[in-house]
């Protein structure tokens, strides 16, 4: 069951996810909700100032502003303005990388590996989101 409401409560919002999930800690959730859906794709479900759920294939994503970290102890290792994902990729397959590419430069991404066909058998490029997470289209060649 996917909820579309962005009125939604939050225990309504946690009973719905199972199996592996991906959640990002933000410094805005607008920014990071534009990019996701502008350049990547992905269906916005549910967004407010602090929280947003997205769907991309089966696999649904959530972002939190930093805000609502705040008694946690995982910020502290991010640091003021450190790059968030370092050394991981978030990788995104059957996402044409030659489109992600030309939208992110279009909205002014850092593309950090424009689109190549890569000896694995993928065309593929990296792509820096707002909070510094790398993000990798990928398709089969």
């Amino acid at each position: 069951m996917i909820l579309y409401c962005s009125s939604t409560s939050g225990p309504q919002v946690g009973h719905v996810l199972s199996g592996f999930g991906v959640n990002l800690l933000v410094r805005r959730t607008r920014a990071g909700v534009d990019f996701l859906t502008d350049v990547m794709g992905f269906e916005l479900i549910r967004v407010d100032q602090d929280f947003a759920l997205l769907k991309h294939g089966n696999q649904l994503f959530q972002l939190h502003a930093d805000p609502t970290y705040a008694e946690h102890p995982l910020p502290s290792l991010i640091g003021e303005n450190g790059i968030r994902g370092g050394g991981v990729e978030l990788r995104l397959f059957d996402v044409d990388p030659d489109e992600a590419e030309a939208k992110a430069e279009a909205e002014g991404y850092t593309i950090l590996r424009e689109s190549l066909d890569r000896p694995h058998g993928l065309r593929e490029c990296y792509i820096m989101d707002p909070d510094g997470y790398c993000w990798v289209p990928s398709k089969r060649i």
